[in-house]
């Protein structure tokens, strides 16, 4: 065994564990975002060196290390980066838990590594815990009403929504006889589709799976706890959940049905179907629930559960297409880097525009090109890249995941998804008309310190820069979801 190609998750380990040790003898806390932060560069850079082709196992086949497992990998510590930086500003409202913080956005980066690096069903479900508990946790940080509220919530939604992903891996398990998803592959490969359907154990626990994996990435109809965890929450953990946990659970997603069910064609198929009619109707909800919204975290929530719909067209696509083609999984991995990029400036200039104001409620945001200017400038930029408008990374991510799935005859996915890309363009564009044309309540500049600055500077520049020229992401995820073809 290769110990080496674990040095990246070993050093997040020990990172964290350096986070509550030096939040227990250093009183400037200030050294606890360096450490941090030094923790997640020192994972990148061993993660850089790490080959990642060929494909290779460790841990007894439990861990995969390839082009796939890097590209999320790399994305989680990007990720974790920005939203550490963008922290700095808020991290004052809990000043006696600020070590816990930074641990658990660590640990819970260490979750969703390994998760995007998994090829086993009971290490799915411990590297999926460990994320999930530590965000259950950060979801309570700020202790108020709505805060505790949105924590509890979340919690007992989680539990179920694991424990409805265990019995349907029970059920696969106790179907194939196997955990490793390889060889769930030859299992369900060897059977017809007469076979599969006489097995109802294997059908529900596929079925159980995709619930499971559903609620994680916010997606209908799954998507109960979204509104009120994103409302309440502290706002840098809603970021980092928005997008951290949600490409998490797509990269497992992606691994699963590619790996353990892709390769029967018939079955292929019937999921791409259900992906596809979950991704129509979770738009739908998604967007025409975000209309009426005049919170913008609550905004927002609804509009990821519709950013989970696009995504799912990706996953319709993957399921369709005959199993050479990577345009799904390619766009779905480009969509997801866009994605992130675009939301964590959105999310870091509401940190610094809500701090000030002391409120989410868009209204209050009247008038803010004359307070913050370039705070206005950039979360506008985000907001046209979340509709999907040149030149931001939105469109070319839309443009990409839309054209595989027209090319696989999904015309009419693809109809809906541009009809909701115009209606979602209501909601977002009235949160920029308020801020360009409205009257302010004050004249008084909204601050923000250098770190925030610099993570909504390197959101904006990715944003513009994925749009512009997309060829060098869009060929690291094409390399990543190529070790699905064989």
């Amino acid at each position: 065994m290769n110990l080496g190609l674990f040095i990246p998750e070993l050093t997040l380990a020990i990172t964290a564990l350096a986070i509550i040790l030096f939040d227990l003898f250093v009183e400037r806390k200030g050294w606890l975002v360096a450490v941090s932060l030094i923790g997640l560069i020192i994972a990148a850079g061993s993660l850089v060196v790490t080959p990642g082709s060929p494909a290779q196992t460790i841990f007894n086949n439990m861990l995969v290390v390839d082009g796939f497992a890097f590209f999320f990998k790399l994305l989680f510590l990007g990720i974790s980066a920005l939203v550490i930086l963008a922290s700095t500003d808020y991290v004052s409202k809990f000043t006696n838990f600020r070590g816990e913080y930074y641990a658990l956005v660590i640990l819970s980066t260490l979750g969703m590594m390994l998760m995007a690096a998994t090829s086993e069903l009971v290490t799915i479900y411990i590297s999926l815990e460990l994320t999930s508990i530590s965000l259950y946790v950060l979801a309570g940080f700020l202790k108020d009403s709505k805060s505790t509220e949105a924590s509890l919530k979340y919690l007992l939604l989680g539990a179920i929504s694991s424990a409805v992903l265990l019995f349907g891996m029970a059920l696969v398990f106790g179907s194939t006889g196997q955990t490793q998803l390889g060889q769930i592959a030859g299992s369900v490969a060897s059977l017809s589709a007469t076979g599969v359907m006489a097995n109802p154990a294997l059908v529900l626990g596929i079925v159980l799976l995709v619930a499971g994996f559903g609620f994680k990435v916010a997606a209908f109809p799954f998507h109960m706890w979204v509104p009120d965890v994103y409302e309440g929450a502290p706002t840098p953990v809603v970021a980092f959940l928005s997008v951290g946990s949600k490409a998490a659970g797509f990269a497992l997603i992606l691994r699963v049905f590619s790996t353990a069910f892709g390769f029967t064609d018939w079955l292929s198929i019937n999921f791409g179907l259900v992906f596809a009619g979950l991704a129509a109707i979770g738009m739908f909800v998604g967007n025409l629930s975000a209309l009426p919204q005049t919170n913008i975290k609550r905004m927002l929530g609804y509009s990821s559960i519709a950013q989970a719909g696009y995504l799912m067209v990706g996953l319709a696509t993957m399921g369709i297409s005959p199993p050479a083609d990577i345009l799904g999984q390619s766009g779905v991995l480009f969509f997801l880097a866009g994605y992130a990029l675009a939301n964590l400036g959105t999310f870091t200039a509401i940190i610094a525009i809500s701090n000030k104001l002391d409120s989410d409620f868009i209204q209050d945001y009247s008038g803010m090109i004359k307070r913050a200017p370039v705070l206005t400038l950039a979360l506008s930029l985000c907001l046209i890249s979340l509709i999907g408008m040149p030149p931001a990374a939105g469109f070319m991510a839309k443009f990409y995941i839309f054209s595989g799935a027209v090319q696989n005859g999904l015309l009419w996915l693809v109809i809906i998804a541009v009809l909701n890309s115009v209606v979602s363009a209501y909601y977002y564009l009235r949160v920029v008309k308020v801020m360009w044309f409205g009257e302010p309540a004050s004249e008084e500049k909204v601050p923000s310190s250098g770190a925030l600055r610099l993570a909504l500077t390197v959101s904006c520049l990715g944003v513009l820069l994925i749009g512009i020229i997309p060829g060098p992401i869009m060929e690291l995820a094409r390399a990543a979801a190529r070790m699905f073809t064989f």
